[in-house]
């Protein structure tokens, strides 16, 4: 029986998650289920799987739930903020981490898992394109064991070499093919891109996604971000990842060898996939997802990625390059900018644009340990939130 702490189970992933814990209670039992703010689903995931603790970043949340709990009787201590994240990460009892939670937000719990030797299920890009080499460091000194989570890098690590050592020419290994859908505006015209809503912008053609992750599909920031996550996983240079985009998302990423084979990980697009892998490795049980049907899908298409349309994925490219602190300061701005576009603030367009001042305007420095990459992003956080007032 495997304990697992959730971080982030009212999101996507975390609910994905669940349900392939559901179907394996002999399997997984949950320890702690943590949530930003989002009392009601919290309960009812609290109610079916009784883990021990529960954690909440908002207080006034946090009051919220422990009414509740009392209210109903259930064995559940509700605990708030970051040390309790961290807490919750690297108690003895805990197996797993799933590391699900949006954004810079998960950095210090997933880097607490790594350093206490847990094996993490890495949902969280943010960990590695804010601390790559830290976080890494952190799981070769403790042993931890590390899956992606993501279904790109999960797909890639499927079809590496087993025991991959990140030695990419001693394993025959040519490049990695990152594959992206293009999100929901491949094909609209340029010109109409300027008035896109935050409702059409989360509206992705293939996955269903919390808000913030569908506006980083539509902008392909997701995929820049994802370049620099398969950078650190793979011990990759920016040179050695191609993105292409394939719409139909049923190829989630393939490794091309040195002898012209090219090995892809199919399937449909469904995360549950990803994380059954994960959660099992190296086995595998049954994640709830439908079988591929190569028959209706029919055809499969492959395009270059369009720099012009999507800057974001341009600009993530120069970010790794530039390497040091720019990942950090990209990933900062870039939640800014993506705020203000929900919050109506500012348009589509202005998100890139937003994002490229603030890596020009701020100097780039080199990460020897976390305090270095806490505070550029303060730093970018900061400078982002200024450029928006002056808007």
């Amino acid at each position: 029986m495997q304990n697992i702490t959730i971080l982030g189970s009212t999101g996507s992933i975390g609910t994905s998650t669940l349900d392939v814990v559901a179907r394996h209670p002999n399997r997984y039992q949950v320890y702690a289920l943590t949530a930003y703010k989002q009392v009601d689903l919290l309960f009812q995931q609290c109610v079916q799987f009784q883990p021990k603790f529960a954690v909440l970043l908002e207080e006034g949340a946090v009051a919220q739930m422990r009414a509740r709990v009392k209210e109903a009787g259930l064995a559940v201590e509700v605990l708030s903020g970051v040390e309790a994240l961290e807490q919750v990460c690297i108690a003895n009892e805990v197996h797993a981490v799933m590391a699900a939670i949006v954004g810079a937000a998960g950095l210090r719990p997933t880097l607490a898992a790594a350093r206490a030797g847990k094996k993490i299920l890495l949902a969280n890009k943010e960990t590695l394109v804010l601390a790559g080499n830290v976080f890494m460091e952190a799981v070769r000194a403790s042993g931890s064991a590390l899956l992606p989570i993501d279904s790109e890098h999960n797909a890639i690590f499927q079809s590496l070499p087993h025991h991959y050592n990140g030695d990419m020419h001693g394993s025959g290994v040519r490049r990695i093919l990152l594959t992206a859908s293009g999100g929901p505006f491949r094909n609209t015209p340029l010109s109409e891109l300027q008035h896109v809503t935050p409702e059409q912008a989360c509206a992705h053609p293939n996955w269903v996604m919390g808000r913030k992750i569908s506006v980083d599909s539509a902008t392909m920031m997701n995929k820049g971000l994802e370049v620099i996550e398969a950078r650190w996983l793979f011990n990759a240079q920016a040179d050695d990842i191609q993105v292409v985009v394939h719409p139909q998302s049923v190829i989630h990423s393939l490794v091309e060898y040195v002898d012209g084979s090219v090995l892809a990980q199919l399937g449909n697009p469904d995360m549950r996939t990803p994380i059954a892998y994960g959660l099992a490795y190296p086995e595998r049980i049954a994640s709830g997802v439908c079988p591929l049907d190569l028959f209706k899908v029919a055809r499969m298409d492959f395009v270059a990625p369009d720099f012009e349309r999507f800057p974001c994925l341009a600009l993530a490219y120069d970010a790794l390059r530039a390497a040091g602190t720019a990942p950090a300061m990209l990933n900062a701005a870039n939640e800014v900018a993506v705020e203000a576009f929900l919050d109506k603030r500012i348009a589509f367009l202005d998100i890139p644009k937003v994002i490229s001042k603030v890596l020009n305007q701020l100097p780039v420095s080199a990460v020897h340990e976390l305090d270095d990459v806490l505070e550029a992003d303060a730093r970018a956080r900061a400078a982002a939130t200024a450029l928006l007032g002056d808007a």
